[in-house]
């Protein structure tokens, strides 16, 4: 009897056993995705385990980020996906995984100095699935002001020599009355944007032309600071800030339009509108795009949400009248390179059009939606013809602006 009771109690044992080890989730990984930038990196982990509970901490000498998955089992491909991996950025040397009990699965992020690091996970959306976003960030952030000012040669003059870095800067902004223009390359990392027929991504060719943008704005002495110079993606109040930071006297937001159909084609300029929007498409547009914080991975706070509220309730007539003036200069411009989508500036409610004291536009160069017109986007010469005549829009705004400051 006391064997056969044995025999039922270890057997019960076993099931148990091999019940509570079920219970814990391969962490079935589809993708690990690396956004260096120069003052933070992201790192996206794609995975199928919902609910996912994690822990972190930092360990120093050297420093290291540790990320614990609980109730999660290591899974062969996820440590294939990891050594697959390139490391180029500032921040990020190496990720290493392993399972560091029964329950737990540990991702380690050796770091190249010490950071800032935000973790939080992201629900399915889009062409995603679930995912658990690092975010590294300096302990020191950087200052956009700062950065710009170093581009194009450091503050001098006895007269600020007692000033702390970021006073220096606004005195030489103040002292020195030079045009200081942000372009904002739409979309970025985990944001492609949308995607033509040949798989052209807008977040590419936008990068683009903003880049060459900047190249011909510069030949007319104006300073020009790009929300994002390489593949990485800015939440849009973020770029919001950081144009409002550089004391930016313009916003420029480039973007490729798309559409259900692809025959719909031809440039369109939009600003930000203090009602309803002026047409259903103009809506449309702006709800896709303003949908680019949730693809791109912003963890959304009442907070953050309050403080674009009150971004959007500053917002004044006299800003969109100005933005208005300047969509249609560059509008009529753009004219000379492609078809106009629509004749006139349209309106709608673009987040990052949401800067109350900065003339702001954002501008659809054309349908990457369009074979013929996704096939022109990737052309260097046609990105060059639209920078040039983006420019030449911009300065015409400009231009009596320009007698005031040189008068």
């Amino acid at each position: 009897m006391n064997n056969r009771r044995k025999l039922i109690f270890s057997s019960s044992g076993f099931f148990l056993l091999g019940f509570a080890q079920s219970s814990y989730s391969s962490f079935e990984v589809l993708a690990v995705r690396i956004w260096p930038a120069k003052d933070h990196t992201r790192i996206a982990i794609e995975h199928k385990q919902k609910n996912l509970k994690i822990q972190t901490f930092i360990l120093k000498n050297p420093e290291r980020l540790v990320v614990d998955l609980k109730e999660s089992n290591l899974i062969s491909s996820f440590k294939n996906i990891i050594s697959s991996l390139n490391y180029k950025d500032s921040y990020l040397g190496n990720i290493r995984v392993g399972q560091f009990n029964k329950n737990t699965l540990r991702v380690v992020f050796e770091l190249k100095q010490s950071i800032k690091a935000k973790v939080f996970s992201l629900k399915p959306i889009a062409h995603y699935q679930n995912r658990l976003v690092i975010d590294l960030h300096p302990t020191e952030p950087i200052d956009p002001l700062l950065a710009l000012l170093k581009e194009y040669g450091e503050p001098k003059g006895s007269s600020s020599q007692n000033l702390t870095n970021e006073s220096k800067a606004d005195f030489y902004v103040k002292k020195h009355n030079k045009f200081t223009i942000a372009l904002d390359p739409g979309h970025g990392g985990e944001d492609p944007g949308a995607v033509g027929i040949r798989g052209t991504l807008e977040k590419d060719v936008v990068l683009e032309i903003s880049k060459r943008l900047k190249v011909e704005l510069e030949k007319h002495n104006a300073k020009v600071y790009l929300t994002r110079d390489a593949d990485y993606f800015i939440p849009l109040g973020v770029r919001v800030k950081r144009a409002r930071r550089v004391k930016a006297d313009l916003f420029v937001s480039i973007h490729a339009d798309a559409w259900i159909e692809p025959d719909a084609k031809g440039s369109s300029v939009y600003v930000l509108s203090d009602g309803g929007a002026s047409s259903t498409s103009a809506k449309w547009l702006a709800k896709k795009e303003n949908l680019s914080d949730l693809v791109g991975g912003v963890q959304l706070s009442n907070q953050e949400y309050s403080l674009a509220k009150t971004l959007l309730d500053m917002s004044t007539t006299a800003q969109i009248k100005d933005s208005s003036i300047l969509g249609r200069s560059v509008l009529s411009n753009l004219s000379n390179v492609n078809v106009l989508h629509k004749k006139d500036v349209e309106r709608a409610g673009f987040a990052v059009l949401k800067a109350p004291d900065i003339p702001s536009i954002l501008i659809e160069t054309a349908f990457i939606s369009n074979p013929t017109e996704e096939k022109r986007l990737r052309n260097y010469i046609y990105q060059t013809k639209l920078a040039s005549a983006i420019s030449d829009g911009i300065f015409n705004y400009l231009n009596p602006k320009t007698k005031k400051f040189t008068g």
